[in-house]
Protein backbone atom coordinates (compact mmCIF):
# COMPACT_ATOMS: atom_id res chain seq x y z
CA UNK A 1 0.00 0.00 0.00
CA UNK A 2 1.49 3.35 -1.03
CA UNK A 3 2.71 5.46 1.84
CA UNK A 4 3.01 2.53 4.27
CA UNK A 5 6.08 0.43 5.10
CA UNK A 6 4.42 -1.85 7.66
CA UNK A 7 5.13 -5.54 7.64
CA UNK A 8 1.39 -6.16 7.47
CA UNK A 9 -0.83 -4.40 4.97
CA UNK A 10 -3.54 -1.96 6.12
CA UNK A 11 -7.06 -3.34 6.29
CA UNK A 12 -9.73 -1.74 4.12
CA UNK A 13 -12.95 -1.04 6.02
CA UNK A 14 -16.08 0.21 4.30
CA UNK A 15 -18.65 -2.31 5.46
CA UNK A 16 -21.68 -1.89 7.69
CA UNK A 17 -21.59 -3.67 11.05
CA UNK A 18 -24.70 -5.25 12.57
CA UNK A 19 -26.13 -2.36 14.63
CA UNK A 20 -28.12 -4.67 16.85
CA UNK A 21 -25.05 -6.68 17.80
CA UNK A 22 -22.87 -3.59 18.22
CA UNK A 23 -25.26 -1.61 20.40
CA UNK A 24 -26.03 -4.64 22.53
CA UNK A 25 -22.47 -4.29 23.83
CA UNK A 26 -22.89 -0.64 24.87
CA UNK A 27 -24.95 -0.99 28.04
CA UNK A 28 -21.85 -0.41 30.13
CA UNK A 29 -21.20 2.99 28.55
CA UNK A 30 -22.36 6.28 30.09
CA UNK A 31 -24.22 7.35 26.96
CA UNK A 32 -27.84 7.56 25.87
CA UNK A 33 -28.06 4.53 23.59
CA UNK A 34 -31.05 5.76 21.61
CA UNK A 35 -29.32 9.09 21.05
CA UNK A 36 -26.17 7.37 19.83
CA UNK A 37 -28.18 5.07 17.57
CA UNK A 38 -29.72 8.08 15.80
CA UNK A 39 -26.42 9.97 15.57
CA UNK A 40 -24.23 7.15 14.21
CA UNK A 41 -25.00 6.32 10.59
CA UNK A 42 -23.12 3.02 10.61
CA UNK A 43 -20.25 1.18 12.29
CA UNK A 44 -17.24 0.53 10.06
CA UNK A 45 -14.74 -1.01 12.53
CA UNK A 46 -15.96 -3.09 15.46
CA UNK A 47 -14.37 -3.16 18.90
CA UNK A 48 -13.19 -6.74 18.31
CA UNK A 49 -11.55 -5.86 14.99
CA UNK A 50 -9.82 -2.83 16.52
CA UNK A 51 -8.29 -4.85 19.35
CA UNK A 52 -7.24 -7.71 17.08
CA UNK A 53 -5.55 -5.29 14.70
CA UNK A 54 -3.68 -3.50 17.50
CA UNK A 55 -2.34 -6.82 18.74
CA UNK A 56 -1.11 -7.68 15.24
CA UNK A 57 0.65 -4.35 14.90
CA UNK A 58 2.16 -4.64 18.39
CA UNK A 59 3.86 -7.89 17.35
CA UNK A 60 5.34 -6.17 14.28
CA UNK A 61 6.56 -3.22 16.37
CA UNK A 62 8.24 -5.59 18.83
CA UNK A 63 10.14 -7.20 15.96
CA UNK A 64 11.08 -3.89 14.33
CA UNK A 65 12.36 -2.37 17.58
CA UNK A 66 14.08 -5.41 19.04
CA UNK A 67 17.18 -4.29 20.98
CA UNK A 68 16.23 -0.63 20.46
CA UNK A 69 14.78 1.94 22.83
CA UNK A 70 11.23 3.04 22.01
CA UNK A 71 9.45 6.26 22.92
CA UNK A 72 5.74 6.40 22.12
CA UNK A 73 4.45 9.93 21.52
CA UNK A 74 0.67 10.10 21.65
CA UNK A 75 -1.20 12.88 19.88
CA UNK A 76 -3.84 14.30 22.21
CA UNK A 77 -6.71 13.91 22.52
CA UNK A 78 -7.72 11.43 19.87
CA UNK A 79 -4.91 8.90 20.37
CA UNK A 80 -5.55 8.31 24.08
CA UNK A 81 -7.41 5.03 23.56
CA UNK A 82 -4.96 3.68 20.98
CA UNK A 83 -1.93 4.73 23.03
CA UNK A 84 -3.18 2.90 26.12
CA UNK A 85 -4.17 -0.26 24.25
CA UNK A 86 -1.06 -0.42 22.06
CA UNK A 87 1.24 0.04 25.06
CA UNK A 88 -0.49 -2.79 26.91
CA UNK A 89 -0.12 -5.12 23.93
CA UNK A 90 3.63 -4.47 23.62
CA UNK A 91 5.61 -7.16 25.46
CA UNK A 92 8.54 -4.86 26.19
CA UNK A 93 9.44 -1.71 28.08
CA UNK A 94 8.33 1.53 26.47
CA UNK A 95 8.33 5.16 27.48
CA UNK A 96 5.50 7.57 26.75
CA UNK A 97 5.11 11.27 26.13
CA UNK A 98 2.34 13.41 24.70
CA UNK A 99 1.84 16.28 22.30
CA UNK A 100 -1.31 18.20 21.56
CA UNK A 101 -1.45 19.79 18.13
CA UNK A 102 -4.44 21.17 16.34
CA UNK A 103 -5.46 21.79 12.76
CA UNK A 104 -9.19 21.37 13.35
CA UNK A 105 -11.74 23.92 14.45
CA UNK A 106 -15.12 22.98 15.88
CA UNK A 107 -16.31 21.42 12.63
CA UNK A 108 -15.42 18.46 10.45
CA UNK A 109 -12.64 19.76 8.18
CA UNK A 110 -8.96 20.37 8.81
CA UNK A 111 -7.83 23.99 8.67
CA UNK A 112 -4.31 23.02 7.58
CA UNK A 113 -2.75 25.44 10.12
CA UNK A 114 -0.93 23.49 12.86
CA UNK A 115 -0.64 24.84 16.40
CA UNK A 116 1.18 23.21 19.34
CA UNK A 117 -1.19 23.18 22.31
CA UNK A 118 1.02 20.97 24.51
CA UNK A 119 4.66 20.21 23.84
CA UNK A 120 6.76 17.21 24.86
CA UNK A 121 8.15 16.85 28.37
CA UNK A 122 11.13 14.75 27.24
CA UNK A 123 14.27 15.52 25.26
CA UNK A 124 14.08 13.22 22.23
CA UNK A 125 17.68 13.65 21.04
CA UNK A 126 18.93 10.27 19.86
CA UNK A 127 15.62 8.52 20.60
CA UNK A 128 13.59 6.13 18.46
CA UNK A 129 10.21 7.84 18.34
CA UNK A 130 6.92 6.28 17.31
CA UNK A 131 4.09 8.77 16.87
CA UNK A 132 0.75 7.26 17.90
CA UNK A 133 -2.14 8.89 16.06
CA UNK A 134 -5.86 8.22 15.80
CA UNK A 135 -6.34 9.16 12.16
CA UNK A 136 -4.43 10.45 9.13
CA UNK A 137 -6.78 12.62 7.10
CA UNK A 138 -5.19 15.26 4.89
CA UNK A 139 -1.73 14.33 6.20
CA UNK A 140 -0.85 17.98 6.85
CA UNK A 141 -0.63 17.66 10.63
CA UNK A 142 1.42 14.45 10.61
CA UNK A 143 3.78 15.75 7.94
CA UNK A 144 4.41 18.86 10.02
CA UNK A 145 4.77 16.88 13.25
CA UNK A 146 7.28 14.40 11.85
CA UNK A 147 9.42 17.23 10.45
CA UNK A 148 9.24 19.02 13.79
CA UNK A 149 10.34 15.97 15.79
CA UNK A 150 13.13 15.11 13.36
CA UNK A 151 14.45 18.66 13.78
CA UNK A 152 14.82 17.98 17.52
CA UNK A 153 17.48 15.34 16.90
CA UNK A 154 15.50 12.11 17.15
CA UNK A 155 17.35 9.08 15.79
CA UNK A 156 14.23 7.89 14.02
CA UNK A 157 10.61 9.06 13.75
CA UNK A 158 7.94 6.65 12.56
CA UNK A 159 4.13 6.82 12.63
CA UNK A 160 1.41 4.46 13.75
CA UNK A 161 -2.19 5.40 13.03
CA UNK A 162 -5.38 3.53 13.78
CA UNK A 163 -7.13 4.94 10.70
CA UNK A 164 -6.12 6.48 7.41
CA UNK A 165 -8.22 8.15 4.70
CA UNK A 166 -6.24 7.69 1.45
CA UNK A 167 -8.80 9.64 -0.57
CA UNK A 168 -8.41 12.71 1.67
CA UNK A 169 -4.61 12.98 1.47
CA UNK A 170 -3.24 16.38 0.47
CA UNK A 171 0.40 15.43 1.11
CA UNK A 172 2.12 12.04 1.03
CA UNK A 173 2.98 10.90 4.54
CA UNK A 174 5.08 7.77 5.04
CA UNK A 175 3.08 5.92 7.70
CA UNK A 176 4.83 2.73 8.80
CA UNK A 177 1.96 1.14 10.75
CA UNK A 178 -1.64 1.55 9.57
CA UNK A 179 -4.60 -0.11 11.24
CA UNK A 180 -7.38 0.45 8.70
CA UNK A 181 -7.87 2.39 5.50
CA UNK A 182 -11.35 3.92 5.52
CA UNK A 183 -13.54 6.07 3.22
CA UNK A 184 -13.76 9.88 3.46
CA UNK A 185 -16.70 9.82 5.91
CA UNK A 186 -16.51 11.78 9.15
CA UNK A 187 -15.83 9.13 11.79
CA UNK A 188 -16.16 9.07 15.56
CA UNK A 189 -15.42 6.69 18.42
CA UNK A 190 -12.29 5.12 19.96
CA UNK A 191 -10.88 8.55 20.79
CA UNK A 192 -12.30 10.38 17.77
CA UNK A 193 -14.82 13.08 18.55
CA UNK A 194 -17.26 15.56 17.15
CA UNK A 195 -17.37 18.64 19.39
CA UNK A 196 -15.86 16.50 22.22
CA UNK A 197 -18.58 13.82 22.07
CA UNK A 198 -18.29 10.10 21.19
CA UNK A 199 -14.64 9.58 22.22
CA UNK A 200 -15.64 6.77 24.62
CA UNK A 201 -17.42 4.64 22.02
CA UNK A 202 -15.40 1.39 21.64
CA UNK A 203 -15.93 1.14 17.86
CA UNK A 204 -15.38 3.39 14.83
CA UNK A 205 -18.63 4.78 13.48
CA UNK A 206 -19.68 7.22 10.79
CA UNK A 207 -21.35 10.35 12.17
CA UNK A 208 -24.80 10.91 10.72
CA UNK A 209 -24.78 13.87 8.34
CA UNK A 210 -27.72 15.55 10.04
CA UNK A 211 -25.40 16.15 13.02
CA UNK A 212 -23.20 18.62 11.14
CA UNK A 213 -24.93 19.69 7.92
Amino acid sequence: MEGSRAGIAPRRCDRNEDFGQTFALLERLPVDLESVRSEVERVIVSEADLQKRLQEIARTIESDYRDKDLLLIGVLKGAVMAMADLARYLNRHVEMDWMAVSSYGSGTKSSGVVRILKDLDKDITGRNVLIVEDIVDTGLTLDWMRTNLESRGAQSVEIFTVLRKPESAMVKVDVKYVGFDIPKDFVIGYGLDFNEKYRNLPFIGVLAKHMYE
